[in-house]
This record gives structure tokens, C-alpha cells and sequence, in this order.
């Protein structure tokens, strides 16, 4: 029987993770771990710990009270925080997946799951099309620290034999949770703005494109990511990808749902880190070798989230 962590399990994906995950393996089965205390819900429904990843003492102690079988390490510091926290965002992100990965070698741990971003691209990237295997030069602390745990992962791999798999998540659109430190959170923005029937204010170019994806494939991906055989997998770490759009795609597939929905564009500095990311990602890898397939495109995700946020 499977024993899984989760740790940042009160963020965006992780909260959405846990529930899939207890659904599938069974509540008592699935551990939440966050820095935050989850909501009286959350914590009703199964085992759950206070957990700073920074901790190795603490993560050592959740390691051997519940003697996982498989951890997904979703806590992270995201791009646009990290900007203003790089220090924090090493420390997290970097040295946090150390001490998993540490932990992982010492408790013979059979697998670890990481997610990665596209934020480990950067300027020197090709921006089309982007292969699973090119320059990987960010200029974010948050996709340093991605490129870092990538090739760390790879070592704890080769070196002590700990399955290590990791995808680069593009932006992801979800109903469940608020906006909470990303770059693309300004897609999220529109459809939370359109709940309140407020006028959005998006803080990138109208122009801008960016790979997208809807939460239910997200958290699908990571999963079949997990279940897929090893022996199928060449790669450790894989490009993800569902759909492109600008944000001015964005705000008019809102309004062909809500007519009355009224956006506008002032950029900041968080549309200079969109632009440094690919406008659209080569998941071939991913495709041939677990099987990937994307379910929602932008329309069909437009119509989710205004559904779930129970604007139709």
C-alpha cells in the first residue's frame, strides 16, 4: 500500500493534490504537509503535519513518523515572490528539495516527484516551440532554483538510484484557489474578477503569450507522470504542455461567456519575466513516453472556471 507526502499542501496545486490523491489511494494514506494549518475540512478528512521543508530535523521527524513510500514535493516559492524574496526562495525552493532528496536517500524512499516550470527557460531560449532539451539559462531566482533541482534530481538518480521525476509545469488556471505569487496569476485574475463582476486589471501586455494549462489536466499529468513505468521513461524531466494564448485571448474568451466583463492592461514589471518565458512548448517527450495528452483548451477551460466559480 502506498504511503504518500505531499508537502505544500495547502498551495495552489497541492491543495487540489491531496483531495485527487485520497480520492485515489485512500484518505488515511495521503499526508498534508505546510507550512499553514489546512482549513477544519481538510483537516477532518486525514493526516496531516506543520512542516517548514527548510527543517531538515523536521522533515526527518514527518519521514519516520509515517514511512512514505512516495513524496510529491510541491512546496515552492513562486516567480513573482521570489523576486521580491530571493533569499526565502532559495532557501525553500533549493535547499528544501535537498533535504527531500537527502531524506529520500537515507530512507530508501522508491520515488520522488518534483514540479518544474517553464520558468527555467530563459531570454536565450527559443521561445517557439520549445524543446524538452535547450539552453537553460533563467533569469528569476525561481527558475534557478528549478534548473538547479532538475540536475540535483538527475544526481540523487544516477548516484543513489531514487526515481526522480519532474515536469515543467506551464501557468496553471484553477478555480479552487486565489492568485498567490505567480507570473501568470493575472490569467487567473480575469476569471476571479469576472466572478466578482469587477473590472480586471491585468498586469502584463495584451500582446503577451504564455503556455497554459487547466488544473484538472495538471493534476492529471503529475499523477500519470508517477504511475508511469520506469522502464518507458528516457527522460527525468519533461516539457508539459496544453494550449497558447495572449492575454488579451484570455480576457475575450471571458467575455464571449460574460458580455458585460470589462478588462484592462497595465503592465509592471512582472510582464518583463513573462516575456523572458517560451510562448509555446514542444511536449513531445512527454506525449511519447508517459502517454500525455491535454483535455481542455482555452474555451473549454474559460467555461470550467466560470462555471466553477458559479458565474454561469
Amino acid at each position: 500500500m502506498e504511503k504518500i507526502i505531499v508537502t505544500g499542501g495547502c498551495g495552489q496545486i497541492g491543495s487540489e493534490l491531496v483531495a485527487l490523491l485520497r480520492q485515489k489511494y485512500g484518505n488515511e494514506n495521503v499526508v498534508l504537509t505546510d507550512v499553514q494549518v489546512p482549513n477544519f475540512h481538510v483537516q477532518e478528512i486525514g493526516p496531516w503535519e506543520i512542516l517548514d521543508v527548510t527543517s531538515y530535523e523536521s522533515l526527518k521527524a514527518v519521514f519516520t513518523k509515517f514511512k512514505p513510500t512516495k513524496i510529491f514535493h510541491m512546496a515552492a516559492i513562486l516567480s513573482a515572490t521570489g523576486e521580491k524574496i530571493p533569499q526565502t526562495a532559495f532557501n525553500v525552493n533549493l535547499l528544501g528539495t535537498r533535504n527531500i532528496l537527502e531524506l529520500a536517500r537515507e530512507f530508501e524512499l522508491p520515488q520522488v516527484i518534483v514540479p518544474s516550470t517553464i520558468a527555467v527557460f530563459g531570454p536565450e531560449t527559443p521561445k517557439q516551440n520549445t524543446p524538452n532539451e535547450t539552453v537553460m539559462r533563467p533569469n528569476t531566482m525561481y527558475g534557478i532554483t528549478k534548473v538547479s533541482i532538475e540536475l540535483l534530481g538527475e544526481y540523487y538518480a544516477q548516484v543513489y538510484g531514487i526515481d526522480f521525476r519532474t515536469l515543467r509545469y506551464p501557468g496553471i488556471i484553477s478555480s479552487d484557489v486565489k492568485p498567490g505569487g505567480g507570473t501568470t496569476d493575472y490569467a487567473n485574475g480575469f476569471y476571479f474578477d469576472a466572478a466578482t463582476r469587477t473590472k480586471s486589471t491585468c498586469f502584463v501586455s495584451p500582446e503577451t503569450i504564455l503556455p497554459f494549462m487547466f488544473m484538472p489536466d495538471a493534476l492529471r499529468s503529475i499523477v500519470e507522470l508517477s504511475e508511469a513505468p520506469q522502464k518507458n521513461l528516457k527522460h527525468r524531466s519533461f516539457n508539459l504542455a496544453a494550449f497558447s494564448c495572449s492575454a488579451l485571448e484570455i480576457a475575450e474568451s471571458v467575455k464571449k461567456y460574460l458580455p458585460s466583463f470589462e478588462f484592462e492592461f497595465v503592465p509592471d514589471h512582472r510582464d518583463k519575466i513573462a516575456a523572458s518565458w517560451p510562448q509555446s512548448i514542444d511536449d513531445s517527450c512527454a506525449r511519447n513516453e508517459w502517454n500525455w495528452k491535454h483535455e481542455f483548451d482555452l474555451d473549454g477551460m474559460t467555461e470550467g472556471m466560470l462555471k466553477n466559480l458559479k458565474v454561469l
